[in-house]
């Protein structure tokens, strides 16, 4: 059974009124995998962003639990950062061999009492309250700070509260990389496919799992199959959140409030995950001519949404059974195309790196020419 919801189906039309911005100054929540992978594209291609786009960009603050909080209005030297972090690997050594006027401030107080005028939000995901990013995010939107995250979950818990806030005070709200990584699946969604009506929303959200019912499907056992994409470093050492289905209903949640004009909490969604699969289930599905996916599906019924995230055959001709190892894709089912695929990766440093560059442009895009969007 899948979980109905009542929703609206229209989305809110807001204009955003925000000031062009010069030069994007960038306070950064979090300094891991994705963090410095932002880091680092934004390193390579600042002379293009500038050439291309006309748009400027340097980091003047990064507020990192673990790598510790420094901050230069001035801007950061980010390649001494980023090696810093990567051949060191101790505990609070920004702030030990950086010499800059501010260290050691918390994330409310970096992101309140910097020039930031963009914060990008990329801390842990917690599905449960959205927090810490949760607040980050809330505090950077009520000092007028344009927000990017990758974040899911203040999106996939809060994104109804943001949204508002967001044009209450007149600022952008980015959230591209929260579901398919630079696979800008929210953007497709949004603006390319204009104009159509989404009936359904079938995908693979998880690039865990499909590794590993790949791998199954190859013989191995789901026990081993779990601890290679736990050594490879797709699986955490706890990875309920991936086998249990929760990243992906994560995901879902997020599409739902996003793009279908619905209102639900992952908790809500209609979720199970693949520990009940076995080598057998996945082999025999090859001899009847299907494969099995752990799909996330939504569809609208009338005036109401069903949600849910459960393995299921996938008949070998459908573009969804060919998606393989780590890959991610979703169909979408419209009115004036029928069905539409976007495949692509779901997860990696570059890769969701690339989405916080990609909504930087976009609001460098929207502030420029003063474009309408939809909430």
């Amino acid at each position: 059974m899948f979980v109905i919801l009542n929703v609206l189906l229209k989305p809110l039309e807001v204009v955003i009124m925000s000031a062009k911005i010069d030069e994007y100054k960038i306070a950064l929540m979090g300094f891991g995998t994705v963090g410095r992978g932002f880091t680092e594209i934004l390193i390579k291609n600042r002379e293009w962003l500038r050439e291309t786009y006309g748009l400027k960009a340097k980091i003047v603050a990064i507020c990192d639990i673990y790598w510790g909080s420094i901050y230069d209005p001035a801007g950061l030297n980010e390649a001494k950062a980023l090696e810093l972090v990567e051949k060191t690997k101790e505990e609070k050594i920004l702030e030990k061999e950086y010499d800059v006027p501010h260290k050691g401030w918390n994330a409310v107080k970096t992101i309140k009492e910097t020039n930031a005028n963009l914060v990008v939000e990329v801390t842990w995901t917690n599905l449960k309250t959205g927090e810490p990013g949760l607040t980050h995010i809330k505090t950077a939107l009520k000092e007028g700070k344009h927000v990017v995250t990758t974040n899911k979950g203040p999106i996939a818990v809060a994104y109804h509260e943001l949204k508002p806030l967001a044009v209450e005070n007149q600022v952008f709200l980015m959230y591209e990389g929260t579901v398919m990584s630079g696979t800008p699946v929210i953007r497709f969604l949004r603006e390319a496919i204009s104009g159509c009506h989404i009936e359904e929303m079938r995908g693979i959200l998880n690039g865990t799992t499909n590794f590993i019912l790949t791998k199954m499907e190859e013989g191995w056992t789901f026990d081993d199959a779990l601890k290679e994409a736990q050594r490879l470093g797709y699986a955490e050492a706890d990875p309920s959140g991936d086998i249990d289905a929760w990243d992906p209903a994560g995901k879902i949640a997020i599409l739902v409030n996003t793009v279908m004009g619905g209102k639900i909490h992952p908790k809500e969604v209609d979720r199970e995950g693949i520990r009940g699969i076995t080598r057998e289930d996945v082999q025999k599905a090859i001899k009847e001519g299907n494969r099995i996916k752990l799909i996330a599906h939504v569809r609208k019924e009338g005036g109401e949404i069903k949600a849910s995230v459960k393995p299921q055959k996938v008949p070998l001709s459908h573009p969804l059974a060919n998606v393989m190892d780590v890959t991610n894709a979703l169909t979408v089912s419209t009115d004036h195309l029928g069905e539409v695929t976007v495949i692509g990766p779901g997860a990696g440093r570059i890769q969701t790196g690339q989405a916080v560059l990609t909504d930087l442009i976009a609001i460098h895009r929207y502030l420029t020419k003063g474009i309408k969007f939809y909430a």
